[in-house]
């Protein structure tokens, strides 16, 4: 997906929404560098899901899941809103959502299905059956912010957070959007954790979100960075060299290894600290997502104007 210059598409704005943890978080200093050598501040955490009111405002929190407040709060963010402001703006028809997560609703499936077998259909609460559809982040983000762009949700394994950055860069190159917010957020509380499990001792599940905003470089006032997301592939041995100086992912700078592992929205983080360091001067970053199980996935990111 490498695209001319005038079907180049590039990252506008980026957000990192990832809760403090005391299993990764040094006290009152933010998130860890993600290797000592990086040269990169600490990420401020930002609230955890149970407190997203602080950021969105109380109305309307009643009820969603963890991985959706936590998905709000990345693109409050992202969009630049101010803390407890809820946007009351007409419905925009030119901007898409694709949201990435694994486990976003697994708990409530989860529960629904036990409350089904012990009682029936009518032991599962109204109030809890949108949160059964695995499309409900996305759809809420689009509720919430008032975009009226096609919405999708992506849950493909180790690679959906870059499977829906290339979505979203499709959206843009067919002419089906103006705007894209790519949103990836997992949550990990007990049921996530059990169905994720042990994978080959890496870090454990992380709870958190990431936003970037695309936008067509033709169309863009103020772009952070070019994009450009490779095809999957099935062993990280077939991922072809990378013709950039930094790589965001495991074995290179790894920020599951220093924050935990956000899972189905791994690369839409490691998308959004790619675009901090361009914007911080590198000439060019990888982002390398994925695992033995489900393929990997590159994504290139290089400075305004430049193809990766």
């Amino acid at each position: 997906m490498t695209g001319t210059p005038a079907t180049a598409v590039v990252v506008t704005s980026y957000s990192i929404h990832l809760p403090a943890d005391e299993r990764f978080d040094t006290p009152d200093a933010g998130l860890p560098p993600v290797t000592a050598d990086a040269g990169l501040p600490p990420v401020t955490p930002g609230c955890p899901a149970d407190q997203a009111y602080t950021l969105l405002g109380r109305k309307g929190l009643l009820y969603k899941e963890p991985a959706t407040r936590l998905a709000l709060c990345a693109v409050h963010r992202a969009l630049g809103l101010p803390d407890g402001a809820r946007p009351d703006v007409p419905l925009d028809p030119g901007t898409a959502v694709v949201a990435a997560s694994n486990l976003g609703n697994v708990a409530t499936v989860v529960d629904v299905t036990r409350a089904v077998a012990r009682e029936g259909s009518r032991g599962v609460s109204p109030m809890a059956a949108p949160n059964a559809s695995s499309n409900v982040i996305a759809s809420s983000i689009a509720l919430w912010f008032r975009l009226g762009g096609p919405n999708l949700m992506v849950c493909s394994g180790e690679t959906a957070g870059l499977d829906a950055l290339a979505l979203g860069a499709l959206l843009l190159r067919a002419r089906r959007a103006d705007r894209v917010l790519v949103v990836g957020a997992e949550p990990d509380d007990e049921t996530a954790v059990a169905v994720r499990g042990d994978h080959a001792g890496g870090p454990p599940l992380r709870a958190g979100a990431a936003c970037v905003v695309l936008e067509p470089a033709a169309r863009a006032v103020a772009p952070l960075a070019t994009v450009t997301v490779g095809p999957t592939v099935r062993h990280r041995a077939d991922v072809p060299p990378w013709p950039v100086p930094v790589v965001v992912g495991p074995g290179h700078l790894d920020p599951a290894a220093a924050w935990g592992d956000c899972y189905g929205s791994q690369g839409v983080l490691q998308t959004a600290l790619a675009v901090r360091l361009v914007v911080e001067g590198a000439d060019g970053v990888a982002v390398l997502c994925g695992g033995t199980d489900d393929g990997w996935r590159t994504a290139l990111l290089a400075p305004p104007g430049e193809q990766p």
